[in-house]
């Protein structure tokens, strides 16, 4: 098993550089030039021209990216071209509200998900089940960003139990929790829906095989059955789709930050792409590309911690 870790740690350094050379190369093929948005479309030719030998875009791409992944490495990420101000510390302090919301809705989306799927599992084809499965699709089918207005106009404006905006105080855990529940909510009833139609599928699955049925006619009770011999081996495809819907998890939070005006990677990024800021957008989508990289490999370890037979080939 060992073995195993460290090879599937050893391929997440080719994953992480390949996608460091897809963003860097989609960054210099995005229509728009820097210069203009910064300056304005009046600046004569010879302030663009200083403009862009400044930020060293006029160097080949091969020099541009080699100070890239030399900055990187070093950690340093640059200046922003918006407000002239380094990017590392300006990441560093949005960073904590991007975790807290992605971990947040992670938690909401697995402590609601998995018990409701083995619910409708262990009641499968009565109304249980049914409804069940009716909020399922429906959350599936609401677009996270969608699902924050409407948790807004709910529990915000209507009842005024939740803030509408903003984050809290990062020094105060109480109003920091108070402001994260909606917008946790957006993100992680999505990622429920996903998890409890696969843990009721993997469960059904499971649960007609010949050693459930043995520990069954061993007089077992049916919860230590269903959690001692089911689950337990229903829980790949559920690592699965929680390795999958993560990332796209982190991706819905763009949005959410947006809708509930919190500060965040998100807000970030969508400032760098008004302005055109390459050095930004470079930065926020490689530490984006780096927690998305780091969640496939900790999906990978998991699934060598739940089969210890799993054997990297």
């Amino acid at each position: 098993m060992s073995g195993y870790i460290v090879r599937r740690t050893l391929w997440a350094i080719p994953t992480m550089l390949g996608v460091m050379v897809f963003i860097f190369v989609v960054m210099r093929i995005l229509p728009g030039d820097p210069a203009y948005a910064i300056l304005g479309d009046e600046a004569p030719p010879e302030a663009l021209e200083q403009f862009r030998r400044s930020w060293g875009l006029h160097e080949p791409l091969w020099i541009q990216f080699r100070d890239y992944v030399w900055g990187l490495l070093r950690g340093d990420l640059g200046i922003s071209m918006a407000n002239r101000r380094p990017i590392l510390p300006q990441i560093l302090r949005a960073l904590p509200y991007t975790l807290d919301l992605a971990v947040s809705g992670l938690a909401v989306g697995l402590l609601l998900g998995i018990p409701l799927g083995i619910l409708t599992a262990r009641r499968r084809n009565t109304m249980t089940d049914y409804c069940a499965r009716v909020l399922s699709l429906a959350g599936i089918s609401t677009p996270s960003f969608y699902l924050g207005i409407l948790l807004i106009f709910f529990f915000a404006y209507q009842t005024r139990l939740f803030p509408v905006i903003g984050a809290g105080d990062l020094s105060d855990p109480w109003d920091r929790l108070h402001h994260l529940v909606l917008p946790a909510l957006s993100v992680g009833l999505a990622m429920m829906s996903y998890i409890t139609r696969v843990t009721r599928s993997a469960l059904l699955e499971v649960i007609n095989m010949e050693y459930v049925r043995t520990a069954r006619a061993k007089g077992l009770k049916e919860r230590w059955v269903m959690y001692k011999h089911a689950l337990r081996n229903a829980m790949m495809p559920v690592v699965s789709v929680v390795g999958i819907y993560t990332g796209i998890l982190i991706g819905s939070s763009i949005l959410v930050t947006i809708v509930f005006n919190r500060p965040g990677l998100g807000k970030l990024m969508v400032g760098g792409i008004n302005t055109h800021d390459y050095l930004m957008l470079q930065a926020v989508m490689t530490f984006y590309a780096g927690i998305i990289v780091l969640v496939n490999l900790l999906t990978d370890l998991a699934y060598a911690l739940i089969d210890p037979r799993i054997r990297y080939k």
